[in-house]
C-alpha cells in the first residue's frame, strides 16, 4: 500500500528535485527515495545516517559485499533495490 502523501505531497525543494530525477530516469523513482524525501526531518535524515553507517562504517565485510547483501535481501523480499 502506498500513502497518497508520499506519492505526491512533497514540499519544495524536494518536489522539484524528484521531478528532475524522474525526468532523467524516464520513469518512476524508487519508493524509498520518495519516502526519505517526504519528511526528511522526521525520517529521511536519520534513516540515511543509519544506512550510511551500515554500508560504509567499520566492518569485516567490504562495502561491495554489504551492497551485495542488501541487494540480495531486497530481491528476496521482491523489493527493487
Amino acid at each position: 500500500m502506498r500513502l497518497k502523501n508520499v506519492e505526491s505531497g512533497h514540499r519544495q525543494p524536494y518536489k522539484a528535485m524528484l521531478e528532475e530525477m524522474k525526468a532523467q530516469r524516464g520513469g518512476q523513482l524508487p519508493d524509498i527515495l520518495r519516502t526519505t524525501l517526504y519528511r526528511p526531518e522526521l525520517f529521511g535524515h536519520s534513516f540515511s545516517l543509519g544506512i550510511d553507517e551500515l554500508l560504509r562504517g567499520p566492518s569485516e565485510w567490504s562495502v561491495g559485499e554489504r551492497e551485495l547483501f542488501a541487494a540480495f535481501v531486497s530481491h528476496q523480499n521482491q523489493c527493487p533495490f
